[in-house]
C-alpha cells in the first residue's frame, strides 16, 4: 500500500488478495509489486539465455519468464533454472508434457491455460506435477487468443469474454484443489485490457498479474503501458507487472520501475527530476542528464536527484530532494543536500561531484538501513 499522511492525495490503496509464492518472491497480499521480464532468446541456446537472464535481474527483475516450447528447451530449462539468480516461469502453452518437464526441471511457475492442454486427465497431471515440485500456475489469458465458443458467444474479443474465460480456467483448478494460481487478462487494446482487468478484480482474489500484450516498440509500447498499467496500479489493481515491448528485455524492466517509482509502488534506484531544458538553462539539461542516467545506473538505493537548468523551479524541486543542482549561469551553479542550499559548483566540474555527492548519500541511506534491520532483531 502507497500511504502518504502528509499529502493525502498521493495514497493508492491496493486491491485485497491472496498470496502466492513464484518460487521464493511473495505475490500478491501485502507483497510489493513485482517486475517481470521474459527472454527473447533461444532456450535451447542455454548461454545466451541465462546472459539474458542475469541482466534483467541486474536491472531488477524479481521474476523471469521463458518460452518452453519443445523438448529441447525443457532439458535446457533444468540448467538454465540452476544457474538463474531469480525465479523462473514456465511458458507453456498447448503440450501438457512441456507443462510437466518444465515443473520437473524447477521453474517456479506454469504459464498455462488449464483448458487448452488437453482431457481433463491431461489437467490433472500438469497440476500434480506442479503440487509436486512446489510450482504456482499463472492463468495466462489474452484477447488473441480466446476459446472458440467465446468468440461465438461475444461475437468478437470483448472484456466480459476475456473474463469469462479467466473464470472458467480458474474452476478448473479450484475443482483439482489447487489454488496457488495468479492470473492475467492481457490485450493490446488498452481501453479492453483495463475493461478487463476491472471486471477481472471484482470476481476473483486471486493475485493480478498486469500487461498490455503486443504493446509495441520502445517508445509506442512504453506510453501505452505506462498508461494502461498506470491507471489500474493507480486503481490499485495488480500485483505483478510486465512491460511488453519489441525492445531488450532490461528495457522492460526498466519501464515497469518507471511506472512503479512514479506511483510511489516501488522505489529502485535514482529518481532524476529534470526539467525539459529551455534558453533560461545555464547549461546543457538534456546531456547532463543522458550522461547521469548511465553513470549512475549502478546505484540500487532507492533516492532522488533534481537536475534543474535555471531557478525559477530548480529551488522549489531541490526541496523535494536528496540531492539537486540548479543552473545559475556565469559557469556555475547550486548544489542541494537534504533539500538545503549547500555549495556552488562550476559546470565543468558538476556531473563527477554529483555522482560523488549521489554515491555518498546512497552510502549513508545504505548504513541507516542496516542499522535499522540490526536494531529490530
Amino acid at each position: 500500500m502507497s500511504l502518504n499522511h502528509i499529502r493525502p492525495w498521493r495514497n493508492i490503496y491496493r486491491r485485497e488478495s491472496r498470496q502466492i509464492m513464484v518460487g521464493n518472491v511473495p505475490v500478491g497480499g501485502d507483497a510489493p509489486i513485482t517486475v517481470q521480464t521474459m527472454t527473447n532468446t533461444l532456450t535451447t541456446d542455454v548461454a545466451a539465455t541465462i546472459a539474458q537472464v542475469e541482466a534483467a535481474t541486474e536491472a531488477g527483475a524479481d521474476i523471469v519468464r521463458i518460452s518452453v516450447p519443445d523438448e529441447g528447451s525443457s532439458k535446457a530449462l533444468k540448467e538454465i533454472v540452476a544457474e538463474s539468480p531469480v525465479p523462473i516461469v514456465a511458458d507453456i502453452h498447448f503440450h501438457y508434457k512441456r507443462g510437466i518437464e518444465a515443473a520437473e526441471a524447477g521453474a517456479a511457475c506454469l504459464r498455462i491455460n488449464p483448458g487448452n492442454i488437453g482431457s481433463e486427465d491431461r489437467v490433472k497431471e500438469v497440476i500434480k506435477a506442479a503440487r509436486d515440485h512446489n510450482c504456482s500456475i499463472r492463468i495466462g489469458v489474452n484477447a488473441g487468443s480466446l476459446e472458440k465458443h467465446l468468440l461465438e458467444k461475444y461475437g468478437e474479443p470483448t472484456p466480459d469474454a476475456m473474463v469469462e474465460s479467466g473464470l472458467d480456467h480458474i474452476k478448473i483448478l479450484q475443482d483439482n484443489d489447487f489454488h496457488e494460481f495468479k492470473i492475467s487478462c492481457k490485450a493490446s487494446d488498452v481501453f479492453m485490457a483495463a475493461a478487463a482487468y476491472q471486471k477481472l478484480a471484482e470476481a476473483t482474489d486471486a493475485p493480478i498479474h498486469l500487461g498490455i500484450t503486443e504493446a509495441g516498440g520502445l517508445t509506442s509500447g512504453t506510453i501505452k503501458s505506462a498508461i494502461g498499467l498506470g491507471n489500474l496500479l493507480w486503481m490499485g489493481i495488480g500485483d505483478t507487472i510486465r512491460v511488453s515491448l519489441s525492445a531488450d528485455p532490461v528495457e522492460e524492466v526498466k519501464v515497469g520501475y518507471e511506472i512503479l517509482k512514479s506511483l510511489g509502488l516501488r522505489h529502485r534506484g535514482v529518481n532524476i527530476i529534470s526539467c525539459p531544458s529551455c534558453a533560461r538553462q545555464g547549461f546543457d539539461v538534456i546531456k547532463t542528464v543522458e550522461v547521469l542516467e548511465d553513470r549512475l545506473a549502478h546505484i540500487k538505493t532507492p533516492m532522488s536527484l533534481s537536475i534543474i537548468g535555471c531557478v525559477v523551479n530548480g529551488p522549489g524541486e531541490a526541496l523535494m530532494t536528496d540531492v539537486g543542482f540548479t543552473g545559475g549561469g556565469a559557469g556555475h551553479g547550486m548544489v542541494y543536500l537534504a533539500g538545503k542550499q549547500s555549495h556552488r559548483m562550476d559546470n565543468d566540474r558538476m556531473v563527477d561531484h554529483i555522482v560523488e555527492e549521489v554515491e555518498k548519500k546512497a552510502a549513508e541511506l545504505d548504513a541507516a538501513s542496516a542499522a535499522e534491520a540490526q536494531a529490530a532483531e
